[in-house]
């Protein structure tokens, strides 16, 4: 069946059938190859995009610009501090003004709702950059970076999600796992475990299409994995959690053991970085002199030959040019 995405938003996988998926990642591969041959096609020659920023990021902002320039769009950033929207304009009123001036609008930020309201009021497609409960282009770069580097097709891959399982990168993977019929395991302690409405949801996707979603505790259900997954264990506002946090998650991080405990010498490690892995970071060193170890991986693991983390960043342009492609073309 043919698929159309003109005019959608992209706000959450759960929004798109597996077939829609597949032709994002097909396009993600082809729009790759393009551009490492020096085949650029201005496919978005005279589009303009805004990129509304509450949340600050290096991956996400650079994606979406690259991935814009590459195919001929202009692009205008916004962050908290240079725009009025939910000011002194609500947003409302701001998705309304910037519909008319924008082809495509990007939102990074806390709230789920706000990018759904932009999506109610603009009359454009938005996309979804990050919220406090999905980052769904950040699943479609993963999803990509899988079938680089595994020759399983995604319904064959046992993916496991290691650390807070209720976070935003858990919440999305999980919807993206659900909608190819993957095998995922949330992996991490019982305090911090899935909401159950979002488990349910997922649940019910999930015999549509043969996933299994499983949540627990125990080490042996890293057996056979494919991919362990991490990612920092306070987010962004969350610092005031962050003693807990570590000792809740300290017997969750990836380690060479939990490597080994996989069973499979090719297992992959992903992260949707920035990852806390050594010292060269501000706030791990802070942490450190608190007496916090707030590393979620070990320095050993991540620059490993199992880890594919940088593989997986460059892939966040490719899938976010596919989604911006395929909405507003």
């Amino acid at each position: 069946m043919p698929v159309n995405l003109k005019g959608r938003s992209f706000l959450t996988l759960m929004d798109f059938t597996p077939q829609e998926i597949r032709y994002m990642l097909d396009l993600s591969h082809d729009l790759k190859a393009k551009k490492r041959a020096g085949i650029h096609n201005d496919l978005l020659k005279g589009k303009n995009i805004v990129l509304l920023f509450e949340k600050t990021s290096t991956r996400t902002r650079c994606a979406f610009e690259v991935a814009a320039l590459d195919e001929g769009a202009h692009v205008t950033f916004l962050d908290s501090n240079s725009s009025q929207m939910g000011k002194k304009e609500s947003l409302e009123d701001t998705a309304k003004v910037l519909g008319r001036f924008y082809d495509g609008i990007e939102y990074r930020g806390y709230k789920q709702s706000v990018v759904e309201e932009l999506a109610k009021h603009s009359g454009v497609p938005v996309w979804n950059g990050l919220t406090d409960i999905d980052h769904p282009t950040q699943v479609l770069a993963d999803l990509l970076t899988i079938e680089e580097h595994i020759a399983k097709p995604l319904n064959k891959i046992k993916f496991v999600f290691v650390g807070d399982t209720r976070n935003n990168m858990s919440y999305a993977l999980m919807y993206g796992a659900a909608k190819m019929g993957m095998h995922f395991v949330a992996y991490g302690p019982k305090e911090l475990k899935p909401d159950a409405a979002i488990f349910a949801k997922v649940q019910e996707v999930a015999k549509e299409t043969g996933a299994v979603i499983e949540v627990t505790d125990k080490i042996e259900a890293l057996k056979g994995a494919d991919v362990l997954y991490s990612d920092v264990w306070v987010s962004m506002g969350e610092e005031a959690e962050m003693e807990e946090r570590v000792r809740l998650l300290t017997p969750f991080r990836i380690t060479m053991d939990m490597v080994r405990a996989t069973g499979n010498p090719e297992v992959k490690f992903m992260h949707c970085l920035p990852a806390y892995h050594d010292l060269e970071t501000k706030v791990a060193r802070e942490a450190k002199d608190r007496g916090l170890n707030v590393s979620e991986v070990t320095d050993e693991v991540f620059r490993s030959k199992h880890s594919i983390v940088f593989d997986e960043a460059e892939n966040r342009m490719h899938t976010i040019k596919a989604v911006i492609v395929s909405t507003i073309c």
